[in-house]
């Protein structure tokens, strides 16, 4: 399982919301309970990452095939994996918005520039970050980031040397035309398939996102 797929999945749920609102009745909390729940004590941002690794065919990278809807719990348990600072697409992240330094919610690391991270969160919003009853791509200070763990994804299938030549192949090509024409381009074909939303282009990007825009792109 690679980071990409999970964020492929993660991203797709965006705009979902529970209903009615303040309910925490939503997809996520029926599959996780195996039935409808409604009522406060069901948030669900926790719940919202098992079901994306769920759809994934990755449990175990969750909570080793359980469950827990405990961001403390889930943080406690993959202390081995924990990381700080160099956060990566795919990174599972706790943050809190209190001041305090305990995991209140957890979101899926899309992307990092040093200063700001986005996440895919479920169960947030702009009007309450921790209980927010949407699925959605935000993006927030590191200061409120209290933990983070990077499951054990499968290493990319392209090679750096197959990597390499597509890339001087491509750059060849694109070599005659003005440079703003085809990195224009190459913007608008990462938002097509979903890898951006365009506000944060200088943060890294894997080789297989690459490979997936340039392969796109020439067709």
């Amino acid at each position: 399982m690679t980071a990409e797929k999970i964020l492929e999945i993660a991203r797709s749920q965006i705009g979902i919301k529970e209903q009615p609102p303040n309910s925490n009745n939503v997809k996520f909390n029926t599959a996780y309970y195996d039935r409808t729940v409604s009522g406060g004590g069901y948030a669900w941002c926790a719940v919202f990452i098992w079901w994306v690794f769920q759809q994934a065919g990755a449990a175990q990278l969750y909570y080793g095939g359980k469950k827990t809807a405990y961001c403390p719990t889930l943080e406690s348990y993959h202390r081995g994996q924990a990381v700080s600072g160099d956060y990566r697409p795919g990174d599972i992240i706790f943050f809190n918005f209190n001041g305090k330094k305990n995991a209140q919610h957890v979101g899926i690391c899309e992307s990092w520039d040093g200063r700001q991270i986005i996440t895919v969160d479920g169960n947030t919003a702009p009007s309450s970050e921790a209980n927010g009853g949407a699925v959605m791509r935000r993006k927030r200070d590191k200061k409120y980031i209290v933990g983070a763990y990077r499951p054990a994804y499968r290493e990319e299938t392209m090679t750096q040397v197959e990597f390499d030549g597509m890339m001087q192949d491509w750059l060849t090509r694109q070599a005659k035309k003005p440079a703003s024409s085809w990195a224009q381009g190459f913007m608008d074909q990462a938002k097509k398939d979903g890898i951006t939303d365009g506000t944060a282009p200088q943060s890294f990007a894997t080789k297989e996102m690459v490979a997936t825009m340039i392969m796109n792109a020439a067709k």
